[in-house]
């Protein structure tokens, strides 16, 4: 009898914590690539959506294209009972000291608020940026429509926004529209600022920067492979002394790339690699290509998780260029170049990792690692409200992704027989009833 009992047990943890979730296999269905083309395609009719371009014409414009943005949100708002909050966020920048300004102005960001029904103050948000630019990030009147970069990331925020608010989530999810990328990530900055001085416990910043094109100026033509940026540690100011311990640590116990953003990069790689195997993410070991940045940026430097979510293989014929003919080359980001079935599953990536996370219980906050000098590993974590279970996960200390995982249930220590601590990388997940996992946290204390 015993032996069945334990059996039965096994089966329905196997059943309970290994299942897929079937309203993820819906998000991925109920995104539109035909609402991703019409959205694509009024956010580039506008001309030109540069930072400091027209903003009182209701045709041409950012100020057109934010007003467009934010009516969107309040009729999705409209659909789902009011779900949304959604308004302006804005911060003044001047031309002192700012060589990419041509003019002082106010730099708008909209903001749409998905109230999380158990923990409102916990935020997963998915940014796409509302500016463009031509050859010259100056000139602000000639036209750049900004078809991939970045009206697709854009209109993959709206629709993220139409899909998702069909459902309750129990932590909140921000969906918004950035400006001043081109400029020099002021949206970004602003934004970051503001969660800081509301003190929003932010779980991750999906950021998309260009998710509409497959045809690489390399040659190569890839509709299924997309990159995750993602920084290795936290790049937040904080005490000297503290960083120096910290860095100290590193040395002697591993964790130079399992900061909080590198978590969530593989977050979101084991999340498409189960919901959507077709695609091929592909983890960079950058904070954005190379000597270069993005929106997730700003939100890094003030200690958030943040990661770029883009295409594998960009045309830089089509990116900050103005529209023209040269020796048989047509250059400029226009609307004929973007593949929407390609923005489609990146909009669809970027959904169902909100989803996963805004369903999931909250990450362990304190992750305890012991068994030097022996045979087993040991870890011990705190309590998480709202978990019915706790995952371990190790890896290959060269490993880019949690490769090995074991369940082990309502406990908050556990010991791993056999397997040597200096050979691997270890971190725990909780786990709710319905199986929707937290980011895994790499151990933050020595158990002695």
């Amino acid at each position: 009898m015993k032996r069945l009992i334990t059996l039965a047990f096994l089966t329905y943890c196997t059943f309970t914590f290994a299942q897929t979730s079937p309203n993820i296999y819906d998000i991925i269905d109920a995104v539109s690539e035909e609402r991703l083309r019409q959205d694509v395609k009024t956010l580039a009719d506008f001309g030109t959506r540069n930072t400091f371009s027209d903003t009182i014409s209701d045709t041409r414009g950012i100020g057109a294209a934010r007003r467009w943005i934010k009516n969107e949100f309040e009729t999705i708002s409209k659909g789902c009972n009011n779900c949304l909050n959604v308004f302006y966020q804005k911060d003044f920048v001047t031309k002192e000291g700012n060589r990419r300004v041509p003019k002082d102005a106010w730099v708008v960001n909209v903001v749409a608020i998905q109230k999380g029904t158990k923990y409102p103050n916990r935020y997963v948000i998915m940014s796409g940026d509302i500016d463009s630019r031509a050859s010259n990030t100056m000139d602000f009147t000639t036209d750049a429509p900004g078809a991939n970069d970045n009206a697709s990331g854009m209109a993959g925020a709206i629709e993220a926004a139409r899909v998702l608010s069909k459902y309750q989530f129990e932590s909140s999810i921000v969906y918004v529209g950035l400006s001043g990328e081109e400029q020099g990530l002021f949206g970004g900055a602003g934004l970051a600022a503001y969660a800081k001085e509301q003190g929003w416990d932010i779980i991750g910043v999906l950021n998309n920067d260009m998710i509409g094109n497959i045809e690489g100026v390399d040659g190569v033509i890839d509709n299924r492979t997309f990159r995750i940026f993602s920084e290795p540690i936290t790049t937040a100011e904080t005490d000297p002394e503290i960083l120096a311990r910290q860095a100290r640590g590193r040395r002697f116990f591993g964790g130079e790339v399992d900061g909080t953003s590198r978590q969530l990069a593989r977050y979101v790689h084991n999340t498409v690699k189960t919901y959507m195997p077709e695609m091929n993410p592909m983890m960079v070991y950058r904070l954005d290509r190379f000597g270069r940045g993005g929106h997730h940026r700003p939100f890094n430097d003030l200690g958030y998780p943040g990661i770029r979510i883009m295409e594998a293989h960009e045309n830089y014929t089509q990116q900050h260029q103005d529209i023209r003919t040269e020796n048989g080359v047509a250059y400029g980001d226009t609307f004929e170049h973007v593949n929407f079935g390609y923005a489609k599953k990146l909009t669809a990536v970027n959904a169902i990792n909100m989803a996963s996370l805004a369903w999931a219980p909250p990450a362990p906050s304190t992750v305890e690692i012991g068994g030097i000098v022996e045979a087993s590993v040991k870890l011990k974590w705190n309590a998480v409200d709202g978990a019915k279970g706790y995952k371990i996960y190790w890896r290959d200390t060269t490993s880019p992704t949690w490769d090995h995982s074991r369940y082990v249930g309502n406990v908050t220590e556990f010991t791993l027989d056999g397997i040597v601590i200096d050979n691997f990388y270890f971190g725990v997940a909780a786990v709710d009833a319905d199986g929707f996992e937290s980011v895994v946290v790499f151990p933050n204390k020595i158990m002695r």
